[in-house]
């Protein structure tokens, strides 16, 4: 949550700045801000609104220095404003502080520097931080921020200046992502790996409580001790290109179109002569034979891929699945053995919440297996094992080719285990590996029909509610579709089993009420073909999502749009594709802002 880019060097700063910040604003973010400091003068520009607004406010007068912080806030504590937005300064005006994340007893701390004369103008967190750094500064910039590591709990990325130090900064990082940049004119740190991939691909990955010192020619990595760390260089392979909109009008659209390739590259490698090989992944008979329970984990749109999970795994594999809202897991003190596995599924590998929730997991015993899309991000590190989704870089903030490339991880993963189970037979495992290779040309042809999609959209945009209905798979896929609708349209949504529908939500359809249904599961056809009839028989318009050789669904829905025949088993995989579309294309028509929604960000790093 929230963006920083900061940089040291021979070039003039400002600029590179806000290169960085745009990179960053895909993350979401109400108010901007930067300082840089030139020899001993430190100049802060900040405002609340979008980084356009900033710019404006220099009318290309940028601050002159080669050294500086730049941020993007999006509000924790206190309301958006000028006066809130980051960089915070401290009392004397040496101190600038730039943060991602919440410090939890900044109440407590606040209190204390009152004590000692310090005021505050902000209703933020962060600004505690600059005024503990300054009240601990004795000279000794490093010691003075790791002695306020100490004082602070919470979560947090952080970087800082000092007037005194006017050649460098310092950043550091806990259970909130910063990435050092490596370059040839200077060194850098950033939230995420895009804002500064214009300038270097040597990068390294911080782990918490490091605490990174930056000069233009020099980065030094202490731990919390100020012991000096040694640390490996991480290679970005990826082509800057891939963070970029490429001629699409939006990176939602530019990523859905991208789904094809991202299903590729996910299960290419790890299908082998007709066989699942799952990375370097040791999962003995022995091992799965003996799984008590399997713990799916994680937040919103990897919620839902894990909803999928639990139908897929329980009815092939056999095994026992409960999928669980990160933020609530540990909260409930679940019952997890040495027996169970935890299976945690994250974009960005970073998700606060989920990253809580595997450390719990592993505390009492769990082997934790992550499906994460960001090489080296915090949660792959701390699992015991990883299963990457070769998505690339997601910039849209609502998730589309990710949450594909997520499924077919745990469609393969499934493979694995109910074929160590003795559960599924040689002909049942090798349809569906055939099937699933299958999948990225069946998302081509459904982007090719994308047209009928924005015309029923089009026909649409001024609903006010719309209602999701499907039943087994369709039910978990249903959920998606409503929050991905929600997301980037700001339509109310939701989603219900088709059987729910007589126990109470029938009493909300009336004349003209749009009702989306996925019709996939040959086996729930009839089931969902009443359910249908129920709401048209209210008024409700339907829009059904089915297999092409399903004649049914056409004698009862308003409209239907056909996915290619690919196996039930694996349908939602391509069926989630046009719904989508469709929540793309409802919110273009209404004007809404696709790849920056209100009130949205990217990679969520507060609880």
């Amino acid at each position: 949550m929230c963006g920083i880019v900061g940089y040291v060097g021979n070039k003039e700063v400002a600029p590179i700045l806000i290169n960085g910040l745009k990179k960053l604003e895909y993350r979401g973010y109400d108010s901007v801000g930067m300082a840089v400091l030139d020899d001993s003068n430190l100049t802060v520009l900040k405002c609340k609104g979008k980084l356009a607004i900033l710019e404006e406010k220099m009318s290309q007068n940028y601050p002159k220095g080669f050294i500086g912080l730049g941020h993007t806030r999006w509000a924790t504590h206190g309301k958006p404003s000028d006066i809130n937005s980051h960089p915070h300064v401290s009392k004397s005006g040496k101190i600038a502080v730039v943060h991602n994340g919440i410090i939890e007893n900044y109440l407590e701390l606040k209190e204390f520097l009152e004590t000692k004369g310090y005021e505050f103008v902000s209703e933020t967190d962060t600004e505690v931080v600059g005024n503990l750094v300054e009240y601990n500064y004795k000279g000794d910039l490093v010691k003075a921020v790791i002695e306020t590591l100490n004082e602070i709990e919470g979560s947090y990325a952080l970087g800082i200046m000092c007037t005194d130090c006017p050649e460098m900064f310092v950043a550091v990082k806990k259970d909130s992502a910063l990435v050092v940049g490596l370059g040839k004119d200077g060194n850098y740190v950033a939230s995420d790996i895009p804002a500064i991939l214009d300038y270097t691909r040597d990068v390294y990955i911080l782990d918490d409580k490091e605490v990174v010192v930056l000069t233009a020619d020099n980065v030094k990595v202490y731990n919390n001790l100020g012991v000096e760390v040694k640390k490996e260089v991480f290679k970005v392979t990826w082509d800057v290109a891939a963070a970029e909109k490429a001629g699409y009008e939006h990176f939602m659209m530019k990523e859905i179109c991208e789904e094809p390739k991202a299903i590729k590259d996910t299960i290419g490698p790890r299908i082998k002569n007709g066989r699942v090989v799952l990375d370097d992944i040791e999962l003995t008979e022995e091992y799965v034979k003996n799984i008590g329970k399997i713990h799916i984990v994680a937040c919103g749109t990897a919620y839902h891929a894990g909803v999928i999970a639990k139908y897929i795994i329980e009815k092939t594999a056999r095994i026992p699945v409960e999928v669980d809202v990160a933020s609530e897991f540990r909260y409930r003190d679940p019952i997890v053995t040495d027996k169970d596995m935890a299976i945690i599924i994250s974009q960005s590998g970073e998700t606060l919440d989920t990253l809580f929730a595997l450390r719990e997991a592993k505390k009492k015993g769990a082997r934790v297996l992550s499906i994460v899309n960001v090489v080296e991000s915090t949660i792959a590190r701390e699992s015991d094992d990883v299963l990457y989704t070769w998505a690339g870089p997601e910039i849209a903030i609502a998730s589309t080719k990710a949450y594909n490339a997520q499924l077919c991880a745990l469609y393969l993963l499934t493979l694995e285990l109910a074929y160590k189970r003795g559960c599924m037979s040689e002909e049942q495992y090798k349809n569906i590996i055939e099937g699933l290779q299958t999948i990225p040309d069946a998302i081509e042809d459904i982007l090719g029909n994308k047209g009928a999609i924005q015309r029923f959209a089009s026909s649409h945009c001024n609903v006010k509610n719309i209602f999701f209905i499907g039943r087994g798979l369709d039910y978990a896929l249903s959920m998606e579709a409503s929050l991905k609708l929600k997301e980037v349209s700001y339509i109310h949504s939701e989603a219900y089993a088709g059987g729910e529908l007589k126990h109470g939500t029938i009493a909300l359809i009336e004349d003209g009420t749009l009702v989306v249904c996925p019709v996939t599961q040959d086996d729930l056809m009839d089931k969902m073909i009443s359910n249908i009839k129920e709401v048209k028989a209210r008024g409700a318009t339907v829009l059904a999502i089915a297999r092409e050789s399903n004649e049914q669904v056409h004698k009862v829905a308003d409209e239907v749009f056909t996915i290619p025949d690919v196996d039930p088993f694996i349908a939602p995989v391509a069926a989630v594709t046009p719904l989508q579309l469709f929540a793309y294309y409802m919110a273009v028509v209404k004007g809404c802002d696709v790849d920056k929604p209100r009130n949205l960000t990217k990679s969520v790093t507060v609880e």
